[in-house]
């Protein structure tokens, strides 16, 4: 068994030399990265352990290691750990030190991004939602509140993994300082470039203040190098790939030499609901793989392997026509090694290509693990979302109010006002976060979508009716300037023509965080899922549920098409979102999430437009189905 402390594999073009280390020295010196004194180029893969059950973080490890890698990178994600204030959590699936102690027993040396702000499509770009409510708090700027927060995370991360640096017998040989932040200083002009340099100057010592001792990077296009790089950290370049341009820039700024490196060399792309998915050639992704080794330049493959965004950890861009774009469940990236860990044509590919500068066999590559269909899962119960909202917890105000102000990060809430007199016409939502369902004494009258900027609809209330809007969360920006305007739910006055409806508001809480029982819901609200009971509630927002026995467990896919939105769980783990609009079609469930015996599932479907009887789960995913 090869020791945390044994990094066992030091890379360079012409050869492999395989050493057993009591301690693995690393330095950046002569232009050159040194492992143990010897010049080592970088091969590293991205692959984050948030986007894995823990149980199969060794076999994508052994995956990464066959393809000729030796160095994983991983973000480190503030919110996944924090999810309240001074709440933290490193358990099971989020034990980041035991995912660094595994690399390092598979012989793989470990670069930490550690953020704060990492982007990464993940949910508020790794902020914990609840800054948003901290007085005076501007995040990602040279604000007293802000950095008094930063620090916290930053000194509680270093307990964690401080001691799984190089410096101390670990797989640690690099942290990055910040994430991309040349990109936001030319986002954000209108704050001062010495404000900018002074916050990022200030991570970096809260870095090096915790106890990180380790050599520091920072990772932006080579054309951000002026805002983006700072004083005794290297700069590397993401996505550059013209060599002069790379080597020209470092030089720039690390005193005219190397070492010279792609932190992020895109082996495929990220992917937005409503968008087809993205995908980067094979060939092409070989061949400058081809000119990185020819030119010893060090690379890191963003991402290796990409994995699920499971629950709410998906987050969203925007552009000049979709006010939001949220990000897919599935983060499979379009990598070599896919979202259930298997080897692609890409894989192959590149594996090919290191081969031929590293001396000696690559490992041989692990197989895939077991994989099973499911042809039929009977969902036995149905149950009325909004007659059940009427007993979770219930917050009344004068207008309605965000997520942050109910205290809730994640999920729905219903919002809803009643009116004792007739009203017709526009109503209007401006200030909509993100996607609503409209009812009008729970009978449907349509859809809010900020995704395609629709805002407004016509509505007909009789007298002594009921105003309802179910507003999903479809995840906070992580990227760009608008990271700073991330607030949840209705966010501004909702208007009937020129009417404000202010007073009377009732907002019910629906975050989702656990699966539903509807075992323990009222008779009134959860039934047999007969057909003339989901006939009733077709077009009304329902949970069905239904149990399935398994004789054996494997990964599959469950196929939500024909679906309409909404989320899945299976044996308490929420699967993430899924929506007709595509791409994405099935949703990943890892074997491991499986039981021999029963399972049970709960599917949250929000629109319902037609009645369900039964889900099926398949061998293979569906990623590039359009509606």
């Amino acid at each position: 068994m090869i020791t945390v402390t044994d990094l066992c594999k030091v890379f360079r073009t012409e050869e492999i030399e395989t050493t057993a280390l009591n301690k693995v020295s690393f330095e950046i010196k002569d232009g050159d990265f040194y492992v143990n004194g010897k010049a080592t180029r970088i091969l590293s893969g991205e692959m984050h352990y948030s986007r894995i059950p823990h149980q199969y973080w060794r076999h994508r490890l052994r995956m990464m290691k066959a393809m000729g890698l030796n160095t994983v990178a991983t973000y480190v994600f503030w919110n996944w750990h924090e999810p309240a204030p001074g709440q933290w959590d490193f358990e099971g699936d989020k034990n980041l030190a035991e995912y660094i102690k595994t690399a390092g027993e598979e012989g793989m040396m470990v670069i930490l991004r550690p953020g704060p702000y990492v982007c990464a499509e993940w949910e508020f770009g790794g902020y914990p939602w609840w800054l948003q409510n901290v007085e005076g708090m501007e995040i990602r700027r040279d604000n007293a509140a802000f950095l008094a927060h930063t620090k916290q995370y930053i000194d509680r991360l270093y307990q964690e993994v401080g001691h799984l640096q190089c410096t101390k017998g670990g797989p640690i040989i690099m942290v990055q300082c910040e994430n991309e932040f040349g990109s936001y200083v030319h986002q954000r002009q209108d704050i001062p470039l010495a404000e900018h340099r002074s916050y990022n100057a200030k991570i970096k010592q809260q870095l090096s203040d915790a106890g990180f001792n380790v050599p520091f990077f920072t990772s932006d296009g080579s054309w951000l190098f002026e805002g983006g790089s700072t004083p005794g950290a290297l700069p590397t370049a993401n996505g550059e790939s013209n060599i002069k341009v790379l080597k020209d820039c470092v030089d720039q700024y690390h005193g005219g030499k190397g070492p010279y490196m792609v932190a992020e060399f895109y082996s495929g792309w990220l992917a937005h609901w409503a968008e087809p998915h993205p995908r980067l050639n094979a060939g092409a992704l070989a061949r400058q793989t081809e000119l990185y080794m020819q030119n010893d330049v060090s690379i890191n493959f963003y991402m290796v392997h990409g994995g699920t965004n499971f629950a709410f950890t998906a987050g969203a861009n925007y552009d000049k026509r979709r006010d939001i774009q949220p990000d897919l469940t599935s983060y499979d990236y379009d990598a070599p090694i896919s979202e259930a860990g298997w080897a692609t044509p890409k894989y192959d590919s590149i594996r090919t290509v290191l081969s031929k500068y590293i001396k000696g066999k690559l490992p041989k590559v692990p197989a895939p693990n077991p994989i099973i269909e499911i042809p039929e899962i009977k969902l036995s119960k149905v149950a009325d979302v909004l007659t059940y909202a009427e007993s979770t917890e219930c917050v009344e105000a004068d207008h309605p109010l965000t997520f942050e102000e109910l205290g809730q990060g994640y999920g729905y809430v219903l919002y809803s006002r009643h009116f004792n007199q007739p009203i017709t016409g526009t109503l209007m939502v401006p200030g909509l976060r993100d996607f609503a369902v409209v009812y009008v004494d729970g009978e449907k009258v349509g859809e809010l979508n900020r995704n395609t900027q629709t805002y407004e609809l016509e509505v007909n209330i009789p007298f002594n009716s009921t105003l309802q809007i179910l507003v999903e969360n479809m995840g906070r920006i992580n990227y760009g300037s608008e990271i700073v305007h991330n607030k949840k739910g209705i966010i501004e006055t909702v208007t009937i023509g020129d009417m404000p409806l202010t007073g009377g508001w009732k907002m019910s809480k629906l975050p989702m965080s656990e699966m539903p029982d509807l075992a323990k819901m009222n008779k009134r609200c959860a039934v047999a899922n007969t057909p003339s009971a989901a006939k009733r509630w077709t077009g009304m927002p329902v949970m069905y549920e239904g149990t399935f026995t398994l004789k054996d467990t494997g990964d599959t896919f469950l196929n939500m098409s024909g679906w309409g939105k909404g989320i899945v769980f299976v044996n308490g783990h929420n699967l993430g979102r899924y929506w007709h609009v595509g791409p994405q079609q099935t949703l990943y469930i890892p074997g491991v999430w499986l039981n021999k015996g029963e399972n049970k599932i709960v599917i949250f479907e929000q629109l319902n437009d037609e009645a369900k009887q039964t889900i099926s789960a398949q061998k293979t995913p569906i990623l590039d189905q359009m509606e």
